[in-house]
C-alpha cells in the first residue's frame, strides 16, 4: 500500500536547507530506495507561491498563498510503498524533518479501487 508522508515544517527553517540537512534528506531517500519503499517525493516551493482554487456557483475563486494560516506548512513529501501503516510510520520517523517539524502519514486511496 502507498502512503503519503507530508513534511510539515516552519518555513523559516525550510526556506533553504543547509548542506548538512540536505545531505540527511539525500541519505534518507537513498536508504528508502534501497529498502524498496520509495515511490516518489519532492520538495515544495515556499507557501507564498501557492494558489488556492475554490469553485462556487461554477465560478473559480483564486486566492494567492496557502488556504490555512498556520505556523507549519508542507515543505515536501515522500510517497512510501509499504506493507502496512506500521512500516510507513517507521520510515516516516527517519525523515529528517521529523526532528524539528512533523511528518503526517496518510494512506493513498487507489483511484481504481475508489471508482469501483
Amino acid at each position: 500500500m502507498k502512503y503519503l508522508a507530508m513534511i510539515w515544517t516552519e518555513w523559516k527553517d525550510a526556506e533553504e536547507l543547509d548542506e548538512e540537512e540536505a545531505m540527511r534528506y539525500r541519505e534518507f531517500a537513498a536508504d528508502a530506495s534501497r529498502g524498496g519503499v520509495l515511490a516518489g517525493g519532492d520538495s515544495l516551493h515556499h507557501p507564498s507561491t501557492s494558489t488556492t482554487v475554490r469553485v462556487r456557483d461554477d465560478q473559480a475563486l483564486l486566492t494567492d498563498g496557502p488556504f490555512a494560516e498556520t505556523k507549519e506548512q508542507i515543505s515536501g513529501y515522500f510517497v512510501l510503498d509499504c506493507d502496512d501503516l506500521d512500516e510507513a510510520i517507521a520510515w516516516a520517523g527517519r525523515i529528517p524533518g521529523a526532528r524539528h517539524g512533523a511528518i503526517e502519514v496518510r494512506p493513498i486511496l487507489d483511484m481504481d479501487d475508489a471508482m469501483r
